[in-house]
């Protein structure tokens, strides 16, 4: 080979070998891999067991259950006696759900009993290797939610059928018992909620947890409600207005939620039946069900629960040394004479005994020892936000009273604009 051509020769490899080194390797894409999530109960991974799920029938024991899911009696007599000082297996209730994990062989012997007390509170028996006792709860989670609507019937049915939760019903008219008169409501009142809902496992509802706001236009006029912690060290929270005035009354306005006022107080009254002779109703008939929870409209002790002639069985509360209240026709009492009860405890049940016509809570309100009309008294309201807190109360409420302006009322689960409020007050 001549020397010209051994030099093209020799630049040609070098420029293959160039262009080879810029070449870059093909890499072959890996291949991932996802598990498979584990699904967990009660602290335990499902897939590990047999998983076997049941209720506590009529006449169930701790030991028939273990029996028939093949442990011998001495075996479950070891584990009654390791179990008794933390968990009383003999008081099993008929109908709450119990779950057994079981080894996954032939056998399928049970190695842990699972008893659930309520939706969220449970024990747990493992008696695999050492035999344990525990009580746990199922993970809670909260969640802040809206809700909103116009009344065409009442509140009960028009939250119903937003499918708001019952507890959340109970609650609103709490909150504005003695604010609004729910028995007069009118078509195309609304309201609007800013609450929270425990979930258990974040999917099982369980109840509300609070109303953080509310706002219903009764009459075309609004109100606001805020619930606000007024003493941390007691955990004790009300709610109030936009202009820190408490929403609470010293009284309900009813004894009774969602009855109907049935006959009114009035000491003309006139009955046919008694040839149209006076006969003066000294009382506010509300009907109700029997068997409807009858509630303290106030704080007091109680004077009287007794039964007496046309009175029925009945209740007396004594609030203070103006004001007392009497509640007739019980079909029972829940309360004894010198206790004290609360705003909204439960004193009884709406019955039919002594001179009624129909099932009803005859509510009788007395002032300085005479029987006077509640609708007409002009009775003091509950204390406002202490000075020293009304700074921190006007923060506070800024953005939930935002976020209520700004939901959109829903009727029949449709969505309609806003309406532009007038407001009474104007929140600095």
């Amino acid at each position: 080979m001549q020397p010209k051509q051994l030099l093209i020769a020799l630049i040609l490899c070098v420029c293959v070998f160039s262009c080879k080194e810029d070449e870059k390797p093909k890499v072959e894409p890996l291949e991932i891999i996802t598990e498979p999530e584990q699904i967990k109960e009660f602290g335990f991974v499902l897939e590990d067991y047999i998983v076997k799920r049941d209720t506590i029938k009529s006449g169930d024991s701790f030991g028939e259950i273990l029996e028939r899911n093949h442990i011998g009696y001495p075996r479950i007599f070891n584990i009654a006696e390791k179990v008794k000082d933390s968990f009383d297996i003999t008081k099993l209730k008929v109908g709450k759900p119990y779950t057994l994990l079981c080894s996954k062989d032939s056998l399928q012997t049970p190695e842990c009993f699972i008893y659930q007390k309520n939706s969220i509170d449970y024990v747990v028996v493992k008696f695999a290797d050492s035999i344990i006792t525990y009580n746990e709860k199922k993970p809670i989670s909260i969640v802040q939610k809206e809700a909103s609507g116009i009344v065409m019937n009442n509140l009960s049915e028009t939250m119903e059928q937003q499918g708001l939760p019952y507890e959340l019903i109970n609650d609103m008219s709490d909150i504005y018992a003695w604010t609004i008169d729910f028995f007069r409501l009118q078509k195309g009142d609304r309201f609007k909620i800013v609450y929270t809902q425990r979930f258990i496992e974040d999917s099982i509802p369980a109840g509300i947890e609070s109303i953080d706001a509310a706002y219903f236009k009764h009459k075309d006029e609004p109100f606001y409600a805020f619930n606000f912690e007024v003493d941390s060290t007691k955990n004790i929270s009300d709610y109030f207005d936009e202009n820190t005035k408490s929403l609470r009354r010293t009284f309900l306005k009813a004894p009774v939620q969602f009855s109907r006022i049935s006959s009114r107080y009035n000491l003309n009254r006139r009955i046919k039946y008694y040839g149209y002779r006076l006969r003066p109703h000294k009382g506010t008939d509300f009907a109700a069900p029997i068997g409807t929870e009858i509630l303290a409209t106030a704080n007091g002790t109680v004077t009287e629960s007794t039964r007496r002639g046309g009175n029925g069985k009945y209740v007396k509360i004594k609030h203070n040394g103006t004001y007392s209240t009497q509640y007739l026709h019980m079909k029972g009492q829940n309360v004894k004479k010198g206790q004290f009860v609360k705003q909204g405890d439960v004193i009884g049940w709406v019955g039919m005994t002594g001179n009624t016509g129909g099932p009803h809570v005859c509510y009788r309100f007395w002032k300085n020892g005479k029987q006077v009309d509640p609708f007409q008294e002009k009775l003091p309201a509950a204390e406002s936000i202490p000075d020293s807190l009304k700074a921190n109360y006007t923060e506070f409420i800024k953005p939930l009273k935002i976020q209520l302006d700004n939901i959109q009322f829903k009727d029949n689960k449709i969505e309609i604009p806003s309406e532009e409020e007038t407001l009474t007050s104007k929140i600095q």
